[in-house]
């Protein structure tokens, strides 16, 4: 029973992780990448403190979530300016923006 409700609530994150990109990207621009890793790693480390084996779980899988969103937000930003995507041409900067700019974003 542990692993199906396991796999469920993980297909259900990793499903939830698809519109957060896009609407991430849509109204905060890719520029918010180090922000979205940085809560990814967050949860990560968090859930190897946490008691219980689903909490754990899930919490994990959330991270890692972010994490994955933080080296899409480039993929997504080029798929918008292609027009697969609604593009929003006014975004919310950043804090650092300018530094963030230089910086290489993640690519898996």
């Amino acid at each position: 029973m542990f692993g199906l409700v396991i796999g469920i609530l993980t297909l259900l994150i990793i499903g939830l992780g698809f519109p957060l990109v896009i609407l991430t990207e849509r109204y905060l621009g890719y520029l918010w990448w180090p922000y979205m890793l940085g809560i990814g790693m967050v949860l990560i480390g968090l859930a190897c403190f946490l008691p219980g084996d689903i909490a754990s779980a899930l919490v994990g899988v959330l991270g890692a979530t972010f994490a994955w969103g933080a080296t899409e937000l480039r993929d997504q930003a080029r798929r918008a300016e292609l027009g697969w995507f609604p593009y929003r041409r006014y975004k919310i900067r950043p804090p650092l923006a300018d530094k963030i700019a230089r910086w290489r974003a993640p690519n898996l």
